[in-house]
């Protein structure tokens, strides 16, 4: 199975946080399994080094990491932008973060998981998503 990692995920899973739930440790490493990063994880991480000094990883080294734990670069395709219309919610909240709709519509496009922790994606009817 194809999946795609929201980038606290895979800052998580890079650390070995205690907030990584079993569920999605077992998905990450079972080999069976195709991980992906999408190229809006590192863009997320460096514009956050370079607002928040206390946040020490670079989008470089988030590549690097990435790659090293063998994780698969999904770039950004036009294909990608279009489907983001595709997205619909269940409700008349907006969720109004870029990455978020990016990373989605990219999971949706490819057919993949997309693995996150974050409540607000329980707004959309995509059957992709995976909250853990």
């Amino acid at each position: 199975m194809k999946y795609l990692l929201d980038t606290h995920i895979i800052l998580w899973a890079l650390i070995d946080d205690n907030r990584l739930n079993e569920r999605a440790k077992k998905i990450i490493m079972d080999s069976n399994n195709t991980i992906y990063y999408s190229t809006i994880s590192p863009w997320e991480v460096e514009i956050k080094h370079l607002k928040d000094k206390n946040f020490k990883l670079s989008g470089e080294q988030f590549c690097f990491l990435c790659n090293q734990n063998h994780l698969l670069n999904l770039s950004i395709q036009n294909e990608h932008i279009i489907e983001l219309k595709s997205l619909e919610s269940t409700k008349k909240i907006k969720h109004n973060d870029p990455f978020d709709k990016m990373l989605l519509a990219q999971a949706k496009y490819e057919k993949m998981v997309f693995i996150t922790h974050d409540k607000k994606f329980e707004i959309y009817t995509d059957k992709n998503i995976m909250i853990v």
